[in-house]
């Protein structure tokens, strides 16, 4: 298995923007939230079975209302204990099985609750691309156009700032949003994981 490093930050953090410089670079990047979209595509069982569990209200047009589940969940623990046993099992797989066809020197495994669901149990290193909550909060407003109300419920879903960045074993400081500072500590941090294979 290749050199599997976790890219994780806060909701508005700029993890994407990072993830995408990364690519740049050549290296392969698995995103969780893009590996979550598959698993509930239209045709997939654990779309049915969603179906099942919340009545078709959920569904837009043979697609998932993600927002109106995310609504739902986010008001109730034992639905989203029920969304997650269903789903986490499924997520995992599919990300472990795009991380075995990687070909790139080493891996980027990008999820937003990378500490949270456990997923550092198959990665060697962790980067956090780091904010302030303030930053988070207008970044995230701007970009899904979620009320500050649905933001706040996001980052305090996740862990803290404080404790994530306890985790790290690499920190992006992406407060000032400058891509040209952000390219500079990829390529540092691409360096530095090029040299952990030698």
């Amino acid at each position: 298995m290749a050199l599997i490093i976790g890219l994780t930050g806060g909701i508005g953090s700029g993890k994407s923007t990072v993830a995408k410089l990364f690519i740049a670079l050549g290296i392969d990047v698995v995103d969780a939230d893009e590996v979550a979209r598959q698993v509930v595509q239209p045709g997939q069982a654990a779309l049915l079975e969603i179906e099942q569990h919340f009545g078709a209200d959920i569904m837009d047009n043979g697609t998932l209302n993600r927002s109106k589940l995310r609504q739902i969940i986010f008001q109730s623990e034992t639905k989203k204990h029920w969304l997650n046993a269903l789903l986490h099992p499924l997520i995992r797989e599919a990300m472990l099985a795009q991380i075995r066809l990687a070909k790139s020197a080493y891996v980027i495994l990008e999820a937003p609750l990378l500490f949270e669901n456990n997923l550092t149990g198959y990665t060697q290193y962790n980067v956090v691309v780091d904010v302030q909550e303030k930053v988070q909060i207008e970044r995230a407003m701007q970009r899904d156009s979620n009320s500050i109300e649905q933001i706040k419920a996001i980052i305090d879903a996740q862990i803290t700032r404080d404790e994530r960045l306890l985790k790290a074993d690499y920190i992006i400081d992406n407060n000032c949003a400058d891509r040209l500072s952000l390219q500079q500590q990829v390529k540092i941090l691409h360096a530095q994981f090029i040299s952990l294979l030698k």
